[in-house]
């Protein structure tokens, strides 16, 4: 059975899915505002690196676990409901530890918000899936992924300043602000987006689905250009103390790599919706440079080499991104696309803690450019495999 991919005509008013691009972003500025800054929650969370490792874990692994489960909601009672009380619990999550006042409950908020966050960050993929017409699907993610890249790029900034003038409680409560105003935003901005009819899907079904190269290739590339991204952000400063560089140069590294990515992403997805450039070819490219900057440290010493990395390893996460996600909501089948925004997802959440993984592991034994130089050569790979297939 065929159904409509959107909800509307291409004179869809692209504006009523702005709330959602508010969405990805208080995902990644709730991840990473308070991330940075737990190794400063206390002098012996600093000391036990095990407990700040499982505190760092539980949001991840909540999105991980349950990110399938919420897309496959959203498919069976359309998304909207899925996206509003997702937003809604991870303000209440938020709300809970301010208002509890007990320091040892911040492992439970955590995963709280982790799981609200694989509520509707899935719904809000599908919402722009439905909603945007196939001619500006990659606009739409190009914004959606710039406005993440912007949460990534505040969250620490921010939380460690609010953290400063009023401790984790006014981070929690702000959060809690941020949530329920953009709650508020799409109850009234964002359509309702009806479930599609859908045939009956066997777990077999399913596998043969998350198992075709439509699904697998634009998955493996988030999952790889998000394990790019994590670990420029990880390491690149590592790198540049190495080299004797100081917080300011370090810092700015940082956010030269979040700023690509984050300038990119709109651009490429206009180029996609105009014909200028091809899903496939683009990823490849995108891949490539993502490979390319890794390795530049190896090449180029210093800050030569770390600012050179940082902006190749931006753009070509900007290239992926948007591309990525058009393909995956011009693949999938429109009554299943939260079920397939939410798997594709879980591939950015693994590539998003492999990445740094794999650079340590190797580390020990290579020294930090040899890890690099290995999740480059990854990166390499996954864009030869991109490449060697056939269309967009």
């Amino acid at each position: 059975m065929s159904s409509p991919r959107h909800v509307d005509s291409d004179n869809t008013d692209l504006r009523a899915i702005r709330p959602l691009f508010a969405a990805g972003f208080v995902t990644a500025f709730g991840a990473h505002a308070v991330a940075a800054n737990l190794g400063a929650y206390s002098d012996d969370l600093a000391d036990h690196l095990l407990t700040l490792g499982i505190l760092l874990a539980l949001y991840d692994g909540a999105e991980v676990i349950l990110k399938p489960v919420f897309g496959s909601l959203a498919d069976r009672i359309g998304p909207k409901p899925v996206l509003l009380g997702g937003l809604l619990a991870f303000a209440a999550a938020s709300a809970a530890f301010v208002l509890a006042g007990n320091p040892a409950m911040l492992g439970v908020a955590r995963f709280a918000q982790g799981a609200a966050a694989a509520a509707f960050s899935p719904a809000a993929g599908a919402i722009i899936a439905r909603i945007a017409p196939d001619r500006r699907h990659g606009r739409a993610f190009g914004s959606y992924g710039a406005w993440k890249g912007l949460g990534y790029t505040l969250g620490p900034l921010l939380g460690g300043a609010l953290i400063t003038i009023g401790g984790y409680p006014l981070l929690f409560a702000i959060l809690t602000a941020v949530a329920l105003t953009v709650a508020g935003w799409a109850t009234f901005a964002v359509p309702r987006v009806p479930p599609l009819p859908r045939t009956r899907q066997t777990v077999l079904d399913l596998a043969r689905r998350l198992s075709t190269p439509r699904f697998l290739l634009p998955t493996s590339a988030l999952a790889a250009s998000t394990a790019a991204l994590a670990t420029g952000i990880g390491f690149l400063p590592v790198l540049g103390a190495r080299s004797g560089l100081g917080p300011l140069a370090t810092g700015a590294a940082v956010s030269l790599l979040a700023a690509a990515a984050a300038l990119t992403q709109p651009r490429i997805g206009r180029a996609r919706d105009t014909g200028r450039i091809a899903d496939r070819t683009g990823i490849t490219v995108g891949l490539a440079l993502a490979a390319a900057g890794l390795a530049a440290p190896a090449v180029l010493p210093g800050l030569a080499g770390m600012l050179t990395a940082a902006l190749t390893i931006g753009i070509g996460i900007g290239l992926v991104t948007p591309l990525a996600f058009a393909a995956l909501a011009a693949a999938g089948p429109p009554e299943r696309l939260g079920q397939t925004m939410g798997s594709a997802e879980v591939g950015r959440e693994l590539g998003d803690a492999g990445g740094p993984l794999l650079v340590g592991a190797l580390a020990v034994p290579l020294t930090l450019t040899g890890g690099l130089l290995g999740l480059a050569a990854l990166l390499a790979i996954t864009a030869a495999a991109t490449g060697s297939r056939r269309g967009s």
